[in-house]
């Protein structure tokens, strides 16, 4: 009696397992939400199914799954992707990312002109010594190697990167202002071909900053061919965005035509109050050249000034040598009376944002090294200036000196009318020409650019839904499978079957950019939830912590 009753309940414990341990259909379903799929067609009420990182499903669906959000009211998307990312020493310090995940960035794209590879002994010991707030070791050489530290040491967003010309030129001929020996270029086309191997979206230039406007459009166009090979991108900070907008314009154009490569122009502008009328003519020249077949883009910030150093305000001749050289140049009683004069001279031979921005009090002084200097963060240079007794010229040669470095600097050019009319372009996507960061430790240490927290979330509050420059179906085809499409990514930039699982639910009716130049540490708001790969980054407009980011490499890449 007793072996057949332990026999019965054996039975029972065996049949009723299936029905306790059964699994969920999905990781995730997010319910009821207004689907915008990166097309750029209308939105659509559907459930958003994710499993095993990738979209499983969408439609209406059983919600299936161990997290189930509902996304009544709100808008469902891809994840955007930052054109223009200066991230790649703020995800050292912070791998959350949390300025940009906020905003709903899942892809970080760097490397403008300067990557973070490939890198010899001496370019180290330059990085070791020109850090700022953000210390670090060099744990890598190559491009490639950085963006796998990255992702080892834990990154919330995904991580891709050009490789910079500027930087393969300072590994292959250093500071001098002169061309490359054919020895030296056939070094420079390996460096190019090997990081485009390794998964580098393409090459890039920053044709304003010396050593990069050193470079000529032949040397250019050698490099933009080896990438244009890998089925890569060219993409350019063109060597005028003011005076000569429209013949260095053409420079760009003639690069991507005998290189026979897409290109894209980074943060597209007319700089300068003097300049704001060659818009027309720049769209008209860009849009000749897409109908003749050349894949020509451009990507944009939200913003009507820009940032980057006091190096902008000098001529390149005075920093040929770098950094060091640079800063003992400066020192020399008989530059100092020559740099300010010129300095102080309009001249198409050079691009100036001093002179660009028309006014001492349209620079503003928002990041410094030395902590003496530090007390004069948020200041504009005429009111240092008027505090030294000096005149800004001298100014700057002093700043740049006492701080040892290029000082960071917001510069206002643009007019908020062209602002609009680039954002109505359909070949415009987005950027913040940022690092990504938070309002706390490290980071308060310095002033950024409010695009820095604010530029996508811009976007969708103030010019999609205030000022309904575009539509928010448009907007977001712009932030997602525009820029995924021309990078080659593969099944990234929609909501589709199949594709990663880099999705954001945000309140299209509230999403909105905080952060200005006088308090820009402030998150932008609207976001509720952000997926990387399939795991939740953003929960209820919170970071939950997780670091699911990974390398995504271009169409070049050799496993």
């Amino acid at each position: 009696m007793r072996k057949v009753t332990l026999f019965f309940c054996t039975v029972l414990f065996i049949v009723s397992l299936p029905s306790v341990g059964r699994s969920k259909t999905y990781d995730v379903v997010i319910t009821s939400g207004r689907v915008y799929d990166g097309s750029g067609r209308a939105s659509y009420a559907a459930d958003v199914a994710i499993k095993d990182g990738h979209i499983a499903a969408i439609g209406q669906l059983q919600p299936d799954a161990d997290v189930v959000i509902d996304a009544q009211g709100l808008a469902v998307a891809p994840g955007f992707i930052n054109m223009l990312s200066w991230a790649n020493e703020s995800l050292i310090e912070d791998g959350r990312s949390q300025s940009d995940i906020r905003q709903g960035v899942t892809l970080e794209v760097m490397g403008e002109a300067w990557s973070m590879g490939p890198l010899n002994e001496k370019m180290k010991r330059e990085m070791r010594s020109s850090q700022g707030d953000i210390k670090f070791s060099i744990k890598w050489t190559t491009l490639g190697e950085y963006l796998e530290y990255l992702e080892r040491r834990g990154v919330s967003t995904n991580i891709a990167s050009f490789v910079g010309a500027t930087t393969v030129r300072v590994y292959a001929i250093g500071y001098e202002d002169r061309r490359p020996t054919p020895k030296e270029l056939d070094q420079m086309r390996k460096l190019v071909a090997n990081a485009m191997q390794a998964g580098a979206l393409g090459v890039s230039s920053a044709l304003i900053y010396a050593p990069g406007c050193y470079a000529d459009t032949g040397e250019l166009i050698a490099l933009a061919e080896v990438a244009s090979q890998y089925g890569g991108m060219y993409i350019s900070h063109i060597r005028s965005e003011g005076n000569r907008l429209l013949e260095e314009l053409d420079e760009f154009i003639t690069t991507a035509r005998k290189a026979n490569v897409a290109a894209e122009l980074y943060h597209m502008k007319a700089a300068g109050k003097s300049n704001w009328h060659k818009l027309d003519a720049m769209i008209e020249r860009i849009e000749k050249a897409r109908a003749e077949g050349l894949k020509i883009t451009a990507d944009m910030y939200t913003y009507t000034a820009g940032a980057t150093g006091l190096d902008a305000a000098m001529p390149p001749w005075v920093q040929e040598g770098g950094h060091r050289a640079w800063v003992e140049r400066l020192k020399d009683p008989r530059i100092r009376r020559r740099l300010s004069k010129e300095m102080t001279t309009p001249t198409d031979e050079w691009e100036s944002l001093y002179m660009l921005a028309g006014s001492p009090e349209n620079v503003l002084l928002v990041g410094f090294k030395n902590e003496r200097l530090k007390h004069l963060t948020g200041k504009t240079l005429g009111q240092v200036a008027k505090m030294r007794g000096k005149s800004p010229a001298e100014t700057i040669i002093d700043l740049v000196i006492e701080d040892d470095s290029r000082v960071g600097t917001v510069y206002f050019l643009m007019s908020q009318e062209n602002v609009k009319r680039q954002i109505k372009l359909p070949w415009v996507s987005f950027c913040s020409d940022a690092g990504s960061l938070a309002p706390e430790g490290v980071f308060l240490k310095s002033n950024p650019h409010p695009r820095a927290y604010g530029s996508f979330a811009r976007l969708l509050g103030k010019y999609v839904r205030q000022e309904k420059v575009i539509t928010l179906a448009e907007a977001i085809r712009r932030l997602t499978w525009l820029p995924a499409d021309n990078l080659k990514l593969d099944r990234r930039g929609r909501l589709a079957k199949g594709y990663y699982a880099d999705v954001v639910v945000f309140n299209p009716e509230t999403i909105i950019d905080h952060a200005t130049f006088e308090k820009p540490h402030q998150y932008a708001t609207g976001m509720r939830h952000v997926f990387v790969n399939g795991t939740q980054v953003l929960k209820d407009g919170e970071h939950t912590g997780a670091k699911p980011g990974r390398v995504v490499r271009g169409p070049g890449w050799k496993k």
